[in-house]
């Protein structure tokens, strides 16, 4: 049963970890002097060597990219939060499910964020 709790404990973080990656990291787009991620679309002008960087959020489906990614990573820190306290405090046999819908929450908050790029 411990073990189980620990790999339990192991998949919330790593999930947590590979959100705060995906929303975080920049650069997912690059070529030919131009960089393109989540949040700023960056451009080297070859004349002058300035790196020029603008918002990227100008699009309706990039910020509904950019809002489910922030609900996903809000959810799951929530469902971490959530398993620890019910840890604690349910009866022997008791069900977590509370930290499953929010869980679940997170998860369908990702699966739109992809269908989006698609």
């Amino acid at each position: 049963m411990l073990l189980l709790l620990l790999g339990i404990i192991v998949l919330h973080v790593a999930v947590l970890v590979l959100l705060f990656v995906s929303t975080i990291v920049s650069q997912w787009i690059v070529g030919n002097g131009h960089s393109t991620d989540l949040w700023q679309n960056c451009s080297l002008l070859s004349s002058s060597n300035i790196l020029h960087c603008y918002s990227s959020s100008t699009n309706e489906w990039l910020q509904s990219v950019q809002a489910t990614m922030i609900l996903s990573i809000i959810f799951s820190v929530l469902s971490l939060f959530l398993f620890f306290c019910q840890l604690f405090t349910l009866t022997k046999g008791g069900r977590f499910y509370i930290t499953g819908v929010f869980q679940v929450l997170a998860e369908s908050n990702a699966g739109h964020m992809c269908s989006n790029l698609l």
